[in-house]
């Protein structure tokens, strides 16, 4: 039978735009977690996090957060392999399984909404598209434009266009991918994203901070990376032959072109879907991290966690 939120939380997810401070949070809640005898663990949620080669571009915890949280699934995968929300989600539900059993508390944290809801619940995913499809959609993206290329997704199936927001370039490019491979309505019943079942007894937290701070917080992530190495990481993965699917990654294209403000831009627009995603998921605990040290936050979702 599938959990509900009431239940007794096994697992805490941690979910929130990008630059909100999630692995901060993480962090902090982990050692509270161990004063009290835990033995927490950190599951990544994030569709990009685990291409080996773009720690710096996708934000991946660096070396001295991980000695202070171990993190799962990320930095794994080759940069010329494709990737799936199917198969995160086979290795999400693995890993978080294992730790249960083990008797350790896994964090799942991430911003990626289809790879924390694939991680929670079973969902019925569609399977990957045809050989040249992606690339093909993926290139008519890069060429004209999320907007054009939703323009052209209304002009194809209305249906489909309603579901997706206009800047959504990956969505966009997966609508259309299925109707290549024969979509021709949309999938029966309520939406699983929404729903409120999950596999095991969750704590849903949503971080989130004013839109003008958060914002700030993106454009000076953005300039951290540029000193950090960010531009010639992206070079770099470039030369080895980066997937499609690597190539997505916030920023990528954008640094190859050498256009900074159009990575903020495009990092801004994300960190707005991804609050607009988080007022949709059901049951979640929203806290406003604005102003706040990481610790407080970690202490409000400890008395949640622990509310007797």
């Amino acid at each position: 039978m599938p959990a509900t939120p009431s239940q007794e939380a096994e697992l805490i997810a941690i979910f929130g735009p990008t630059g909100v401070g999630k692995t901060a949070v993480a962090i902090a809640l982990a050692q509270r977690l161990r004063a009290r005898g835990e033995e927490p663990v950190a599951v990544s949620a994030d569709a990009l996090q685990v291409y080996e080669g773009l720690e710096i571009l996708t934000g991946v915890p660096s070396s001295s957060e991980q000695a202070q949280l171990e993190h799962r699934l990320i930095s794994f995968m080759e940069l010329q392999k494709s990737f799936s929300a199917g198969t995160y989600a086979e290795l999400a539900h693995a890993e978080i399984d294992a730790l249960l059993a083990a008797g350790q508390r896994p964090i799942l944290v991430g911003g990626t909404g289809l790879y924390l809801r694939a991680a929670l619940t079973t969902l019925d995913l569609r399977p990957p598209p045809s050989p040249g499809r992606r690339e093909h959609w993926s290139a008519e993206l890069q060429a004209k434009g999320a907007p054009a290329l939703h323009a052209t997704l209304a002009q194809r199936a209305p249906w489909a266009a309603q579901r997706v927001d206009p800047n959504d370039g990956r969505r966009i490019v997966r609508a259309h991918e299925l109707l290549d491979d024969g979509a021709s309505e949309p999938p029966p019943g309520p939406s699983q994203l929404w729903s409120g079942e999950m596999r095991r007894p969750t704590l849903l937290v949503g971080l989130t901070m004013a839109r003008e701070a958060l914002y700030a917080r993106i454009d000076s992530r953005v300039e951290q990376m540029l000193q950090s190495g960010v531009h010639a990481e992206v070079l770099r993965a470039e030369a080895r032959g980066a997937s499609v699917t690597a190539r997505k990654a916030l920023g990528f294209d954008e640094l190859l072109a050498g256009d900074v403000e159009q990575m903020k831009r495009r990092t801004r627009n994300y960190a707005r879907r991804q609050l607009t995603w988080m007022r949709k998921l059901a049951g979640v605990h929203v806290l406003d991290v604005g102003g706040r040290d990481s610790g407080a936050v970690a202490e409000e979702i400890l008395r949640a966690l622990f509310p007797h």
